[in-house]
């Protein structure tokens, strides 16, 4: 039996970010009852995998255990190509335990004098991974490339989005309105495989 979600189905998204769940919550179209995991109260798990894939249904296996409801989980992150790919798959750890990315973006920024490299180019992945309790669980992956800007611009977004300018735009993605960077995010290039596979 192919698996699909239909329309109005009940959704844990297994975040305890707020403006993650907004975006994820954009991305689903409203297509869905979306509830997050930490509105939910289940902790969130160590994340113990080496790839953005396996920690993503690492994450949504968990909330799907612990809500007995069909999770949608998505591990992301930044890879700079000065840093041989870091932070990746530590993107919010180096924002410590405060989640604060004021603090990972400076970090950012003393890594690559330390490198003493020119090179700015850097590339966002998502992976979004899907899990049904007790079941199975499918991952979809979306990347694209940029480059990093400094000081960073905007207000909008989260995360690193302050730093990231994707290749062929002039804005920063917390410079861009939500719409416009969910039309071209890493994120949205995920959503469009999962969409394809899994919308009845």
């Amino acid at each position: 039996m192919a698996l699909t979600l239909p329309r109005g189905l009940k959704l844990v998204a297994a975040t305890h970010n707020p403006g993650k769940a907004v975006e994820l919550a954009a991305l689903l179209e409203a297509r869905f009852n979306l509830v997050s995991a930490g509105a939910l109260s289940i902790p969130e798990p160590d994340e113990t995998e080496t790839t953005f894939a396996g920690n993503a249904i690492l994450k949504a296996r968990h909330a799907a255990e612990h809500s007995g409801l069909v999770a949608i989980a998505d591990d992301s992150g930044l890879s700079i190509t000065a840093l041989d790919g870091a932070p990746g798959i530590y993107s919010a750890r180096w924002a410590g335990p405060d989640k604060d990315f004021g603090l990972a973006m400076q970090r950012v920024g003393e890594r690559l004098t330390e490198a003493d490299s020119e090179d700015r180019s850097a590339w966002f992945t998502c992976a979004l991974a899907v899990a049904w309790p007790n079941g199975p669980a499918v991952v979809f992956e979306g990347r694209l490339n940029g480059v990093l800007t400094f000081p960073g611009r905007g207000m909008n977004g989260f995360g690193y989005d302050p730093i990231f300018t994707p290749l062929g735009q002039s804005q920063t993605f917390s410079e861009m309105e939500p719409p416009q960077k969910d039309a071209m995010s890493h994120r949205a290039r995920a959503f469009a495989q999962l969409k394809a596979a899994l919308f009845d």
